[in-house]
């Protein structure tokens, strides 16, 4: 309801990191994209072995500084195009009705949740104190309204349904929630989160070579120490063998993924099984089993999205399509069946789905509508016209100075002009790339830029559309 507390929950990377008013991922991030130690380049946003649900101490500790607010990455993984615009695509708030939640995204979403129950809990006390000068006439006290993007969504919904959350809860939002993981997390966990992977769409990825290979082990080292990535993990059954038809899931112990630690997929599944044990124990007794807040999921569609893994005798192959009885497709990170909140919603029709890719779910056009209109109860929107998306193949790293390739394909894409251009700090580089046939059905662009981060930008006429990723360009 309009009068509620508005909780802004961000994902993995959504939180700026810093140690004595510095943000460590950033150093860290460029240290190991330009190659000077890479050993070591990752070492101060690591945490120690097997922490689990604890908190670090001494320099491992960090402070979380506010939102992101400019675009960011962990390539292999996940992207973020920062969150400048929130407050704003909620409507008009009043003053303090609005809280950003920023936290250590590095921790276990256990910790990060139980943080989350006492800021709301302080929070809600100081605005129900407030509430009578902005909103008199109100039907009822103020209640929580929890929006939340990517892993935000597994924090807030195991605050509402493992710590009584849902007591005070009137709605959760998810943006891109991998409500049951996604497949990219084991790349990123074996070491393939980057570079050429067999099976992984129709993308050449060209030009990363021995330095894909370093930032890989870089990374999955780094990840092997933070309980968040491994809680990412599908587990949903997403691992196919050839010549078998049964798909398994990673806690399948007949046919382990190499490379992936054993006590990773354990803590994942136990995550997600807390979870759903305490949803089932308290809708027992819900009346008519229902949840006492209500639930909207967005989720991206049209991108090629990797699913799953397949255990293949020439190594391990990441594919974006389980099986061909369908269409695949996602935001490009999360598979649209794991967008979809099914532990609280009947039907996939009952989820809200937009054309944007992962990074741009908090911030695109379409959702901020959306969000404005849960926010003043009023009937979410309907499934959007499939015919007006495009999907995207980007490579999230390529070698800087060096030709990289950008594909779409939809229905109808030849009339509709499409052109691409990188952005950093909305400066563009050069002039805008138009697409051109693949040979295959779809459309490719070719761009290149010097070293950083940057903001892809894909615009289509007729319908008008903008699609954005970001892409970091790593210099020798």
């Amino acid at each position: 309801m309009k009068h509620d507390l508005v909780v802004f929950v961000p994902g993995i990377l959504g939180s700026r990191l810093t140690r004595d008013g510095s943000d460590v991922w950033n150093q860290s991030r460029q240290a190991l994209f330009q190659l000077r130690h890479p050993g070591r380049a990752l070492a101060g946003i690591a945490l120690p072995p097997d922490i689990g649900d604890h908190r670090p101490e001494g320099d491992r500790r960090l402070v979380a500084d506010g939102l992101l607010k400019s675009p960011d990455a962990m390539p292999g993984l996940l992207s973020c195009l920062g969150y400048p615009d929130v407050r704003a695509a909620l409507g008009d708030l009043a003053e303090g009705q609005y809280v950003p939640f920023a936290y250590d995204w590095r921790l276990s979403n256990r910790l990060t949740a139980q943080d989350l129950k006492e800021r709301i809990g302080r929070e809600l006390s100081r605005w129900r104190e407030q509430v009578d000068r902005h909103y008199p006439d109100r039907a009822d006290e103020p209640k929580v309204i929890l929006v939340c993007h990517s892993m935000g969504g597994l924090v807030g919904r195991y605050y509402l349904e493992c710590l009584g959350g849902r007591e005070t809860a009137r709605t959760l939002v998810t943006l891109g929630t991998p409500h049951r993981g996604a497949a990219k997390a084991v790349r990123f966990l074996t070491g393939h989160g980057v570079g050429p992977v067999v099976g992984d769409g129709r993308l050449r990825r060209a030009g990363t070579g021995a330095i894909g290979r370093v930032v890989n082990e870089a990374l999955r080292e780094l990840a092997l120490t933070l309980p968040s990535v491994g809680q990412l993990l599908p587990v949903y059954e997403a691992v196919t063998i050839p010549g078998k038809s049964r798909r398994r899931t990673l806690a399948d112990r007949r046919h382990q993924v190499p490379d992936l630690p054993t006590a990773v997929v354990e803590d994942a599944f136990a995550f997600h099984r807390e979870f759903e044990e305490a949803r089932d124990a308290n809708r027992r007794g819900d009346a008519g089993g229902r949840l006492p807040y209500r639930v909207h999921s967005l989720g991206g569609m049209a991108h090629p999205t990797v699913h799953g893994v397949e255990l293949s005798p020439d190594g391990l192959r990441f594919t974006t399509e389980l099986d061909a009885s369908r269409p695949w497709s996602g935001d490009g990170t999360v598979p649209q069946e794991s967008a979809f909140a099914g532990w609280a919603l009947d039907y996939k029709e009952d989820g809200i789905w937009n054309g944007y890719r992962h990074a741009d779910m908090a911030g695109g056009g379409s959702v901020g509508h959306q969000l404005a209109v849960i926010r003043e109860g009023l009937p979410a929107g309907d499934m959007l016209a499939a015919d007006e998306e495009f999907g995207l193949e980007v490579p999230e790293y390529a070698a800087a100075g060096a030709p990289f390739e950008v594909l779409a394909s939809g229905t109808g894409l030849v009339d509709r002009n499409l052109r691409a251009v990188l952005r950093q700090d909305g400066v563009p580089y050069g002039e805008p790339v138009p697409f051109v046939s693949d040979g295959a059905g779809g459309l490719r662009a070719e761009l290149e830029g010097g070293p950083g981060t940057w903001v892809l930008e894909v615009l289509s006429e007729r319908p008008r559309m903008l699609c954005r990723e970001v892409v970091t360009l790593a210099g020798a």
